[in-house]
């Protein structure tokens, strides 16, 4: 895919589509990406300005953008952020029944269009619209990817980072289960140059950072009054697309359709996995303690509930 030319597709130019368009273009991972939106003249404006940055910056990367999907064509990754936003109060469920129809037509429109596309989904509520993607377009479970893991795993390490007034770069961390309040930050898997966390902080301390890594999205809604985070989310997805497209076989937490891992069946779930050429090459399982198993069991039904509330 890398060796030719790339196409990428961004659904929804709002901050979080238009901020990915931007790091993708300034990363040079695609020769070409587009900006799609149902607001007429915003997607073309928007990938005007960052191609008009093109020569400051110094990319090459074609932006256009537009309301008609027939831009789309051919694309070779398509992400998804489509979808209101939070707003405070607003709980992710809350957004379930508006965001199912818009990415159930956003997925109509990529199976027409893009056949072949690997799909990363970043809409709320995450895992369900993942699960919602997976149905409507029929593609394989290894090309339609939530977003979620990376994104929680790196609020997770920045809380970290900041706790020990260490370089986020020397912090590994690990966050698996839904997007949301039961996600399940692992401080056993958690490391700092290589030191597991919880021989650098007490019990109290390591609790504390899971409890603000899990309402790590709503803090950030809280503050801003009106919308939700974007610079976190857009750096997410694109470290998932550049590992894809660039074959890198990183290894991340990924919301995927597990048939069977971890003693989990139809159900989207973050979980590790081995992102490379095609999409997921594998689903990693790592041991977890009973305790752990059970927070992630626990995770995968709150998601499961939620799916079952759609009718597809």
């Amino acid at each position: 895919m890398a060796s030719g030319r790339v196409k990428i597709t961004v659904v929804g130019a709002g901050h979080v589509g238009a901020t990915t368009a931007q790091r993708l273009a300034e990363l040079g991972l695609a020769n070409e990406v587009v900006l799609i939106d149902i607001v007429e003249g915003m997607p073309r404006g928007k990938a005007l300005d960052l191609w008009e940055a093109a020569p400051v910056v110094g990319y090459d990367t074609r932006l256009t953008g537009g309301t008609d999907y027939a831009l789309t064509e051919g694309s070779d990754v398509v992400v998804v952020t489509a979808g209101l936003p939070r707003k405070p109060g607003m709980s992710r469920d809350d957004l379930l029944r508006k965001n199912t129809d818009i990415v159930q037509g956003v997925s109509d429109e990529i199976r027409e269009r893009c056949p072949h596309a690997i799909v990363l989904v970043v809409s709320n509520p995450l895992d369900v619209m993942s699960y919602v993607a997976l149905k409507t377009t029929g593609f394989d479970r290894k090309r339609i990817i939530g977003m979620a893991g990376v994104l929680d795993t790196a609020r997770f390490r920045s809380f970290i980072a900041m706790e020990l007034e260490v370089s986020v770069r020397d912090v590994s961390a690990f966050v698996l289960g839904g997007h949301g309040d039961s996600m399940v930050p692992l401080p056993r898997y958690s490391t700092v140059a290589g030191i597991p966390l919880p021989h650098l902080l007490s019990e109290e301390r390591i609790e504390a950072l899971v409890e603000r890594t899990r309402k790590g999205g709503g803090e950030i809604v809280e503050l801003l009054g009106d919308g939700s985070a974007y610079y976190a989310p857009s750096a997410a997805v694109v470290e998932m697309a550049e590992s894809i497209l660039r074959d890198r076989n990183r290894i991340l937490p990924c919301a995927v359709w597990l048939q069977g891992e971890y003693g989990l069946s139809d159900v989207y779930v973050g979980v590790p996995v081995k992102l490379g050429a095609g999409g997921i090459k594998e689903i990693v399982e790592i041991e977890l303690t009973g305790e752990e198993r059970k927070a992630l069991h626990a995770s995968a039904a709150h998601v499961k509930e939620t799916m079952s509330k759609l009718n597809l």
